[in-house]
């Protein structure tokens, strides 16, 4: 009984820590998204590839210092109307005029931030600025990443409306913890230029939002399938034992979902390597070798630091991807 109370205790843990897209995807995300870059830009990226994957996460450790952080995160799409959403506005300036920035800070506000990001990083290429350029790359691939997930696209996020509770973390984490090493392929081409950024941008939330209602009708489907314990079980994250999803149940979801997380997965490493490459390219293509192994100053490093102890120690703020 004790054993059991401890195991629970630790899945607790465990949890109140696993956010969007789950840690270990965003850092596969940014990882695998250099590799599909060109040489120019390999040069600066590679020598870097163990800090643009491990800060991958900032902006979901972020959420437990800074209010705002949050809506950056997702967009509720069904909050304004039916697909394809024709009466909210793409440019920010005009949605704001529409509907209010409280109003759309409240449901999310995912695409237009990447946009930001997007303008970010190109300044920070065309200053040749080392440190802002690692730090800008790392977190606009988690929130291209996010906005890739279809729970990040619906009021229902984590399946609270629908008795659903942790379906959120089962799709982004479990799924491709369990079977992102062993069963995705990542062979994926080369980054493309993006013409028209913002539009490509809306239409993978649009598709985010159109697979939402698949996300929560294939599991409860399966859910009637198995028995409690069947669909969770005590199974190894993270080196230990923690009750969650069933190894059999989480492959039957996936197979249930076509493949739809490992497509997204794959979806996003590419849309990251190409906001990258778009953003060179808009600062000229400037070069990026003499960049590669310049140290980040103590600033930085405190800055991060900061970061990583806050997030240990602190609840977050607003709403995160599991309540």
């Amino acid at each position: 009984m004790h054993q059991k109370l401890l195991l629970l205790a630790c899945s607790a843990i465990i949890c109140q820590h696993a956010f969007c897209w789950g840690f270990y995807a965003h850092k596969e995300i940014n990882h695998h998204a250099v590799f599909l870059l060109p040489p120019a830009m390999m040069v600066f990226y590679k020598p870097n590839i163990d800090f643009i994957t491990e800060h991958a996460v900032d902006p979901d450790k972020r959420r437990y210092m800074v209010t705002a952080e949050g809506p950056r995160h997702y967009i509720d799409l069904n909050r304004y109307g039916s697909y394809p959403f024709d009466n909210l506005p793409r440019a920010w300036y005009n949605a704001v005029e529409k509907y209010g920035e409280d109003s759309l800070m409240a449901h999310g506000i995912v695409p237009w931030w990447i946009n930001i990001m997007l303008q970010r990083l190109t300044k920070a290429f065309s200053e040749k600025n080392h440190s802002a350029i690692l730090k800008l790359s790392a977190e606009i691939g988690h929130y291209i990443a996010d906005a890739h997930v279809p729970l990040h696209a619906h009021s229902n996020y984590n399946g609270q409306q629908t008795g659903q509770q942790g379906i959120h973390g089962f799709w982004e984490s479990r799924i491709p913890e369990l079977l992102a090493k062993t069963a995705f392929d990542y062979f994926i081409g080369k980054a493309q230029y993006l013409s028209n950024p913002r539009q490509f941008m809306w239409q993978r939330v649009l598709e985010s939002s159109a697979a939402a209602d698949t996300v929560l009708y294939v599991e409860k489907a399966l859910t009637e399938q198995f028995s409690p314990d069947l669909k969770y079980a005590f199974e190894e994250r993270n080196g230990i034992i923690i009750r969650q999803y069933s190894s059999v149940f989480t492959i039957a979801y996936d197979q249930g979902l076509q493949g739809m997380v490992e497509r997204r997965m794959r979806q996003s490493i590419f849309a990251v390597a190409s906001f990258w490459y778009t953003a060179w390219v808009n600062a000229g293509q400037p070069q990026l070798q003499p960049l590669a192994n310049i140290s980040l100053s103590e600033t930085d490093k405190s800055t991060f630091e900061t970061l990583d102890r806050i997030w240990k120690t602190s609840d977050p703020k607003g709403r995160t991807c599991g309540n």
